[in-house]
């Protein structure tokens, strides 16, 4: 049996020793194996979920990333890793965009490390370029806290950004908390251990959130829409209640 012909998670395994620079006797001293890893490396024995928990407490290695199931090998719990905790993949093997939609999003701050949760959802393959040699996830807008910018049902497709250090002062990030999913302008404090979150729509009050508190974060590049003739109406409008105000103020002045 050849090392191709093996299984992702037994290749990633052989990885994690070769990183080490242990030989497959000290790996296996290390793991509580008897002998050596040589069977586990062939093929011939399965990984234990004994050896996966010690894989995880000896060098952080996340069992989902082991299995294929992310793109996030190490835990490091809070560290600021902000990155996806599950990653998709079509039949192919190659990433998908997952969407969420409000409902779901509702549920997923409680099945972020939930492999099948994520295969309920709707996943597909964009095309382009731009959503290229990233992993993407897409979540639909509910509210009016991002308005003008983002109305409510519009979709912000988001880059996966794998730690705090990646985050940028005065960009809009889809931020998972731990109990909701929240579209907001993000600002970096002088206390590196909380951001500030801001609304678009200024009747809003912007709110601190603890790093350790945010489980994922993606920085939104783009949107669907579909309420494409929105900004003009909003404007007609904005233009409609001044008027309305100045004519009451008229109106209070002629009775004075």
């Amino acid at each position: 049996m050849g090392i191709n012909d093996v299984s992702g998670d037994i290749r990633r395994f052989k990885q994690i020793r070769e990183e080490q620079n242990l030989t497959q006797s000290e790996f296996a001293e290390a793991l509580g194996i008897k002998n050596s890893t040589a069977d586990i490396e062939r093929g011939r024995t399965k990984l234990s979920g004994q050896i996966v928990t010690e894989l995880l407490r000896l060098y952080n290695v996340n069992p989902l990333w082991l299995f294929g199931y992310s793109n996030q090998k190490l835990l490091h719990a809070g560290k600021g890793d902000v990155s996806p905790k599950v990653v998709t993949v079509d039949i192919a093997d190659n990433e998908n965009l997952v969407m969420v939609n409000q409902k779901a999003a509702a549920g997923y701050p409680h099945n972020v490390q939930d492999v099948e949760w994520y295969q309920q959802l709707p996943a597909f393959d964009l095309p382009l370029p731009q959503y290229r040699n990233a992993t993407y996830r897409g979540f639909q807008i509910e509210g009016d806290s991002m308005l003008p910018n983002f109305m409510p049902d519009d979709w912000v497709l988001g880059k996966a950004i794998a730690s705090m250090d990646e985050a940028y002062n005065n960009k809009v990030y889809v931020v998972v908390l731990p109990d909701a999913v929240v579209v907001k302008k993000l600002q970096k404090l002088p206390d590196p251990s909380k951001v500030l979150l801001i609304s678009l729509n200024q009747e809003y009050l912007p709110f601190e959130v603890q790093v350790s508190d945010i489980q994922e974060l993606w920085q939104v590049n783009s949107k669907l829409t579909f309420h494409l003739d929105s900004p003009s109406e909003s404007n007609l409008l904005k233009e409609l209640q001044q008027g309305m105000e100045e004519l009451k103020s008229q109106m209070r002045t002629l009775r004075d």
